[in-house]
């Protein structure tokens, strides 16, 4: 039965808009309730707004204050966690259609760009100036700049890079009440005022939706980057070399850790000759002026850990390859079943413990879990693949794997999510790492923000 003060409060808001459109059949709406994480079920939205406009966010976020509508802000849905999952009766603001780069000034090294601009359309932008954007998330041909802040995206060239939130200048964002507020600078240097980009860039569209980021760029590289790679009899070995590149004070633009399950996924999907000895692959890259001199020391590194094979090259194409394989870890694993793909950190001089457990907790639980990291950073991305139940859900020996994963984690000091979020899949972990008086603080911010708690309600905290 239709809901005639539904239709009409939705007719109200589609008639406020300057050009952006609101859809509300739910043959349509559907393709926009899920993120990636496919364990969090949806609910269904009154409706979906693609905004072209931040005047149009605003429009829509003043309208859903007025009739306590709650607001899933979405990107192109490619998180992890559930973020983007809609929930019953709530009105899903996609930015995706937001895609202009209003400003790129390649003197002062920063580009003001909307949310829906792709990362790897901001890189090339970027490119054709001598200059690149650095945050590099797997999904970067696909990921939007809005999702990326969201979650304070991390990815392959965040040991040298940082996280997203590293790039970020300021916001603009607009709130729970419909205010369009403009936080931070376009200077290198300023600390006028509490630092709101920072509390925005990750809160996950709890506090308000971004519309548009300054960002900051940084020159490129003048050559080509040397990459090595090497392989290892065990994932013990390959961490062991992790650690070791570590203490020696090396600093790689990119460092990744692919264990067997993976490779094997890959090579019987792609066939890339894998070899029957190697239980794990490093791959390291270095962009600095003395890469050819300091590549020597990762492979040294390399062989002091046991690699049963070690290859420098500059070869630009071959380099893509090996960093094409690497992205290619969670499709291949999906290949496989149903994933739930996790996201923890440890201090990387753990590194060799939590992957050991890891495998270890695998084992315990008779689970097949496919791990890839971010070595360089202490990141692991335990992939934990299963047949689902009749009822969608994961079996309970993937969620007591699950579990103990992200207690060993955070019992050697780490984190339960490193660049993926909370979102919805998480939010019954949380409490374990940050405890009841860190959640009442956070919960306060956000009240403060967003009184009537209609920002993405059932999220991050």
């Amino acid at each position: 039965m239709r809901d005639d003060k539904a239709t009409g409060r939705l007719e109200d808001l589609a008639a406020r808009l300057t050009t952006s459109r609101l859809l509300t059949d739910h043959d349509v709406t559907d393709a926009y309730r899920r993120d990636h994480a496919h364990l969090v079920a949806p609910g269904r939205p009154c409706g979906v707004l693609l905004a072209e406009r931040t005047e149009d966010v605003a429009t829509a976020l003043a309208w859903a204050g007025e009739h306590g509508v709650p607001v899933v802000p979405r990107g192109a849905g490619t998180g992890l966690a559930g973020g983007a999952t809609a929930t019953d009766g709530c009105l899903i603001v996609s930015t995706a259609q937001m895609t202009a780069i209003r400003e790129l000034e390649p003197d002062d090294m920063y580009a003001v760009v909307e949310a829906g601009v792709i990362n790897a359309d901001l890189k090339r932008a970027a490119a054709a100036h001598g200059l690149m954007y650095s945050p590099d998330p797997s999904s970067f041909e696909i990921s939007t700049i809005g999702g990326n802040l969201a979650t304070n995206a991390g990815g392959l060239g965040c040991v040298k890079y940082g996280v997203t939130r590293d790039s970020v200048l300021g916001l603009e964002a607009v709130l729970a009440d419909g205010r369009t507020i403009h936080t931070g600078r376009r200077t290198v240097k300023g600390v006028a005022g509490l630092d709101l980009t920072g509390l925005f860039v990750g809160s996950e569209g709890s506090l308000g939706i971004i519309t548009s980021a300054t960002v900051t760029l940084r020159p490129r590289p003048r050559a080509d980057p040397v990459t090595i790679v090497g392989s290892f009899p065990s994932l013990r070995a390959a961490a062991e070399a992790v650690a070791a590149i570590v203490r020696q004070g090396i600093e790689p633009s990119l460092l990744e850790l692919i264990d067997r399950n993976t490779l094997q996924a890959i090579d019987d999907w792609k066939h890339i000759g894998l070899e029957p000895q190697t239980e794990a692959m490093l791959i390291a890259q270095l962009d600095s002026p003395d890469a050819a001199r300091v590549a020597r020391d990762v492979e040294s590194a390399y062989t002091a850990a046991d690699a049963d094979f070690a290859a420098t090259s500059s070869d630009a194409s071959e380099a893509a390859q090996l960093l094409e394989m690497r992205r290619l870890a969670y499709p291949a694993a999906e290949r496989l079943g149903h994933c739930l793909v996790e996201d923890i950190g440890v201090p990387r001089s753990r590194l060799p413990e939590m992957i050991e457990a890891i495998e270890r907790i695998g084992t315990e639980h008779s689970v097949t879990i496919l791990t890839v990291a971010h070595a360089g950073d202490g990141n692991l991305h335990p992939t934990f693949v299963f047949e689902a139940e009749p009822d969608g859900n994961a079996p309970a020996a993937v969620w007591c794997a699950a579990d103990e994963t992200f207690q060993t984690a955070l019992d050697f000091g780490g984190t339960l999510t490193g660049e993926h979020g909370v979102g919805a899949l998480k939010r019954p972990w949380l409490e374990h790492e940050l405890g009841c008086d860190i959640l009442q603080l956070q919960q306060a911010i956000k009240t403060a923000l967003d009184p009537r708690g209609i920002m993405n309600p059932g999220k991050a905290y």
